[in-house]
């Protein structure tokens, strides 16, 4: 499957600061995904390369925000 370009949608729960984020074994992945068709899934999981959950979380907005940066209205979302 090709990269993700494009996101009509970004689910995220307010309630929860650590949304998207997975602790394996002490380090922080990014969770996400997406949906290239109306008909398919694919969960995408990110090591974000560290241990430190502040860090984590910075790097999983930083990494969303350049997503968000490349959206183009088209076929995949981000759940």
């Amino acid at each position: 499957m090709s990269n993700v370009i494009s996101l009509p949608a970004l689910r995220v729960n307010a309630e929860n600061p650590n949304h998207h984020l997975w602790n394996n074994n002490g380090t922080w992945f990014l969770h996400y995904t997406v949906y290239p068709t109306p008909f398919t899934k694919e969960r995408i999981r990110r090591s974000l390369g560290t241990k430190d959950l502040a860090v984590a979380r910075q790097r999983r907005d930083s990494f969303f925000q350049h997503l968000l940066g490349q959206a183009t209205p088209s076929k995949t979302a981000v759940a």
